[in-house]
């Protein structure tokens, strides 16, 4: 009899996931189908993520669906924020509608995450996220990408600015030859 499957956990203590936090997070799509390709399957996922987003305490810096996967930038808006909690209610409610619609699975079981130190430039990676269409081919500035954004009004003024086009997160950083 073959050895029972086990799932890797890739999460650190859970006391890592509470309070006045910042999170870059990037929920993939079930085999990375592209749902995020439909107009109104993104904007329905938008509205859930900022229904989330206000009844788990996370103030959500910087969005972008993207065909196959969605990436954020949120930060915990007291010490009781959760973000295992709010991932898991937004991932459990959407996971639910879809499959009520359509009858398969939306999400990936798992979902990665890397903490901001408080000396990260949070601005750096949301410019990251924004400017993720544009890598892709998928409009010109990041500001035409209809399905990119912020829930704070400082988010939505730093997107109307010109980006930082040439910056990379640290852990996509070459190492000089």
């Amino acid at each position: 009899m073959p050895a029972a499957f086990e799932r890797k956990n890739i999460r650190l203590h859970r006391e890592n996931y509470r309070g006045q936090r910042s999170y870059f997070i990037t929920l993939c799509f079930d085999k990375r189908r592209r749902y995020g390709a439909d107009a109104r399957f993104a904007e329905w996922l938008i509205e859930s993520l900022g229904q989330a987003s206000r009844e788990k305490g996370f103030a959500v810096v910087a969005y972008c669906v993207m065909p196959d996967h969605l990436h954020g930038l949120v930060a915990g808006t007291s010490a009781a924020s959760d973000l295992l909690a709010f991932v898991n209610v937004f991932k459990q409610r959407t996971a639910f509608a879809f499959s009520q619609r359509n009858g398969t699975r939306l999400w990936q079981f798992k979902f990665y995450d890397h903490i901001l130190r408080k000396s990260a430039d949070t601005e750096s990676v949301a410019w990251y996220i924004w400017l993720n269409p544009v890598r892709n081919g998928l409009c010109k500035h990041p500001q035409d990408y209809p399905f990119s954004g912020s829930f704070i009004a400082e988010g939505s003024k730093l997107l109307r600015s010109f980006p930082r086009e040439d910056w990379l997160p640290p852990w996509r950083e070459k190492m000089p030859p």
